[in-house]
């Protein structure tokens, strides 16, 4: 019963998707006990950085769950297997930092105002085209995709982090990736009947918007935080610039994979990753779930 799901893809000719691509559900759990303040390193910044992002999560990927739902109708088993793998890796992830950010409020910070705003901003989706969801939904996980790539292939990133946290960040990364295709696949199933320009045009404007709200609502939830540790004014523009663009950079570092998203015939899996996965997959093999 304990199987990842297969996705085969051998006679699919819709997508680069790899035919050998296995979508694993891990049912792990973490922080249950207690999490330093200071969970990155000791260090405010990537501690803010990371608690800012969490704390978008659980309603984030409810609604990525229900952007890709909307659009299965009509799916090819490919497709509806990719479809049911995501919505259960999902569903864990948002238990997941549910569990994290009740930490981070024990620890004092109030992130009450991120979730607050995460919750105004979905409710502006009330009575959008679902198409218009799914494209939003798209784009940002193609930013979940790229952090994990870095996350994974660059430990440092959490190297001195506290050990649980890090292998939660870990955990959701390797699962970022492997699905990381499913959304995009889920989009050309939906607009199958668009032209090539229109396709494109949509996805790279809906990413530029996307992208400009991500950065400022991420800085301004950062900047909340990082002032619940006392450092304001140009300290924490400074330090939190620094972090993202210079040391470790992931921002400077995902910009490459930012890019490519705009190019015509853009797929996810252009770039194929999950030699990654293999190197940390193994330490949740205890945690299968039921394939079906």
């Amino acid at each position: 019963m304990n199987a990842p799901i297969r996705i085969d893809t051998a006679s699919a000719s819709r997508n680069p998707t790899p035919a050998d691509l296995t979508i694993t559900v891990r049912d792990e759990r973490f922080n249950r006990g207690t999490t330093p303040r200071r969970w990155w390193a000791g260090d405010a910044f990537g501690t803010a950085w990371h608690n800012a992002l969490s704390a978008t999560f659980p309603r984030g990927e409810a609604f990525f769950i229900e952007a890709v739902k909307a659009h299965r109708d009509g799916a090819d088993p490919q497709l509806a297997a990719e479809i049911r793998a995501f919505v259960k890796q999902e569903i864990n992830h948002t238990r997941e930092h549910i569990a994290f950010n009740r930490l981070a409020e024990d620890a004092g910070y109030d992130i009450k105002a991120i979730d607050k705003r995460v919750e105004e901003l979905l409710a502006l989706t009330k009575g959008r085209p679902p198409i218009a969801n799914l494209a939003v939904t798209m784009a940002l996980e193609h930013y979940t995709a790229m952090m994990a790539h870095e996350f994974l292939a660059n430990p440092k990133h959490f190297e001195n982090s506290d050990a649980e946290v890090r292998e939660m960040w870990r955990w959701h990364a390797v699962e970022e990736i492997e699905h990381k295709g499913v959304a995009y696949d889920t989009w050309n199933h939906a607009t199958r009947d668009w032209s090539g320009w229109k396709s494109w045009k949509t996805r790279s404007l809906v990413m530029v918007l996307v992208t400009g709200r991500f950065f400022k609502n991420r800085w301004v939830d950062s900047m909340n935080l990082l002032a619940q540790d006392g450092i304001t004014g140009w300290k924490a523009r400074w330090g939190l610039f620094k972090y993202l663009t210079i040391t470790p950079g992931v921002v400077r570092r995902i910009f490459p994979a930012w890019l490519a998203y705009f190019k015509p015939g853009f797929h996810p899996w252009d770039h194929d990753d999950r030699e990654l996965i293999g190197k940390y997959s193994g330490d949740f093999e205890a945690a299968l779930m039921p394939a079906e």
